[in-house]
């Protein structure tokens, strides 16, 4: 017990340290804030003329919120990588604090920023008319959902800087992922829209099934022309969601600590 306070201490006051270091590098936190703004105006009037048009845009918010924190990966990939070109991050292993607390501090302190985020994205869903129609329950259940599944992607991000050791590796390593995993899925559009041999592929994605999560709990469904294939993931979007979020973040973070155990020996 004495032991799990500590590292909740200790990476507490590493959370804190990264975020107060955010202000001396504000077009960070602005770019992660327009990002989904972006994504939000430009698929919701580009294109949501010829996909369902105001339907499309309550249909696309749940998207929108998996592809914001999925792309926040980025994020912990650079702040680590940063750290370590640096040398800040061999300053916090010659302190007498467990290996995980770095990682974790890095990890909570991103999770903020993906909060920050989908507070900025809900109010531009409300600007383009979503509204949540579901329960209150539910409502608080999808956003909880959201920030454990950001939760989850941080340990990818902290797995890629770990491994990137490298600034500029890490900035490329840590997008050139994000595109393909939240496009190749239910993120925008339905799966079955997609070539069949992409669909299957499409479905057990965690990106489309904590979309269509968010969809079911804020109950925004599809545009009544869009087909909606009837497999298992789709069905049970929510405990495979959850499922899935649970499985990345025990693996990633099992790799991301073995990773910066290795580093020290090295």
């Amino acid at each position: 017990m004495a032991a799990v306070t500590r590292l909740v201490r200790d990476a507490t006051l590493i959370a804190w340290r990264n975020l107060l270091n955010l202000r001396r590098t504000p077009g960070s936190v602005v770019a992660a804030l327009i990002q989904p703004v972006m994504f939000v105006l430009l698929l919701s009037y580009v294109f949501g003329g010829s996909l369902g048009g105001d339907a499309y845009r309550t249909y696309l918010m749940g998207g929108i919120f998996a592809q914001a924190v999925t792309f926040n990966a980025a994020f912990t990939a650079l702040g680590l990588a940063n750290d370590l070109d640096r040398g800040i991050v061999d300053r916090f292993r010659s302190l007498p604090m467990p290996p995980m607390a770095v990682i974790l501090g890095r990890a909570l302190s991103d999770l903020t920023m993906s909060a920050l985020t989908v507070a900025v994205t809900s109010l531009c869903g409300l600007f383009i008319g979503w509204r949540i129609a579901g329960t209150l329950p539910e409502a608080v259940l999808a956003y909880l959902l959201i920030l454990l599944f950001a939760f989850a992607m941080s340990w990818v991000g902290a797995t890629i800087g770990l491994t990137a050791r490298s600034v500029e590796v890490a900035q490329s390593a840590g997008l050139v992922w994000l595109f393909p995993v939240t496009f190749l899925s239910s993120a925008f559009v339905p799966t079955a829209t997609l070539p069949a041999a992409l669909q299957p592929v499409a479905d057990w994605n965690p990106v489309s099934a904590t979309a269509t999560a968010l969809r079911t709990l804020f109950a925004n469904p599809a545009p009544p022309t869009a087909p909606i294939r009837d497999t298992w993931p789709v069905v049970h979007a929510l405990p495979y969601a959850l499922l899935s979020t649970l499985t990345i973040t025990a693996v990633f973070m099992g790799v991301a600590v073995r990773r910066f155990r290795a580093m020290g020996r090295g």
